[in-house]
């Protein structure tokens, strides 16, 4: 299941007309390169819970056939919770061993290396984990030698963190998850259901990932997430053909002679850059953008069908 009904509104004003999902991450929607990573990791069917801007996704996805997975859809007129959102869906599960994954994180992580510990660890569920530099900034877990997790805490203040492991919103469960979730009302996993497993002493577990993981959950960290997918420090498809090294540019873009260009770059299909344009990467520009002449934009992500106008001077801003 694909966790794709949230606000999004640290990612505002960005997510005013979006859902968190739709945001573009070299040119994609954050949401695409999870069912990517899906597909890649053998996964062929998935559900997604929707609430906000919900006709925008199944527009982009509609049965999943960009990304070659079956994909379904269970909307959320009042939103049910990350675990009641799940609940809602149980039927779709069956008696299957299931995954569930944030739509709108960013993420390489190696989903079959977590289903094969979930099933070695014999637990109801399973943590994805990755260790952070800051703990202060995330709900961070505590476990032990042998990954069972024992406890949580929520952003703990500087120097009195008890572990620097960040859950991941990344889960692996059993269908037995399901006796613990109430029906038709509003429940969290992080609130709710994982407290009641440690308070319950029911076995759970905790998978550390060495892989990228970002969850995209500021606009700084939006900006981070597109320019490590740029230069490769996140494993995802960069669309658009090498032009010169460093720089990728889509079918139908028109740059002129003159214009300059640093890497890394990613321009779009069917953009139009002007005389005398100065790029500087990391630079990320949408389909259907202009740069007029004599514009200089560096560190810049514009989204598809935005004008920069001539002589326009924009440095390290988000362009919607």
């Amino acid at each position: 299941m694909v966790l794709a009904a949230g606000l999004g509104t640290r990612l505002r004003p960005l997510t005013g007309s979006i859902s968190k999902p739709m945001a573009p991450i070299v040119n994609r929607p954050v949401m695409y390169h999870i069912l990517c990573l899906l597909k890649k990791h053998g996964f062929n069917e998935a559900v997604a819970n929707l609430h906000y801007h919900p006709h925008a996704i199944t527009n982009y996805f509609g049965r999943g056939q960009r990304v070659g997975i079956e994909l379904r859809y269970s909307l959320e007129p009042e939103l049910l919770g990350t675990a009641g959102g799940v609940k809602h869906v149980s039927r779709f599960f069956g008696d299957d061993t299931f995954l569930v994954i944030s739509g709108d994180a960013l993420t390489d992580l190696d989903l079959e290396a977590l289903v094969r510990q979930h099933r070695e660890s014999g637990g109801i569920a399973t943590l994805a984990l990755k260790r952070v530099d800051d703990p202060s900034k995330y709900g961070v877990v505590i476990k032990d030698k042998d990954n069972r997790i024992l406890g949580f805490q929520e952003k703990p203040a500087p120097g009195e963190e008890l572990s620097n492991l960040c859950n991941c919103g990344i889960y692996v469960f059993e269908p037995a998850v399901f006796d613990h979730i109430p029906a038709d009302t509003f429940y969290d996993f992080g609130k709710g259901l994982f407290p009641e497993f440690v308070e319950r002493n029911i076995p759970f577990y905790g998978y550390e990932t060495g892989g990228y993981w970002n969850d995209v959950g500021s606009l700084e960290q939006y900006r981070i997430g597109n320019f490590d997918a740029l230069t490769g420090k996140v494993d995802v498809e960069v669309p658009g053909q090498e032009r010169s090294p460093g720089v990728r540019v889509g079918e139908g873009t028109v740059i002129a002679d003159s214009a300059e260009l640093t890497p890394p770059i990613l321009l779009g299909d069917n953009c139009r850059v002007g005389d005398s344009v100065k790029l500087v990467g990391p630079l990320i520009i949408g389909d259907h953008s202009v740069i007029e002449d004599g514009a200089a934009l560096e560190g810049v992500i514009q989204w598809r069908a935005a004008q920069t106008g001539a002589g326009a001077k924009v440095l390290g801003g988000i362009i919607g």
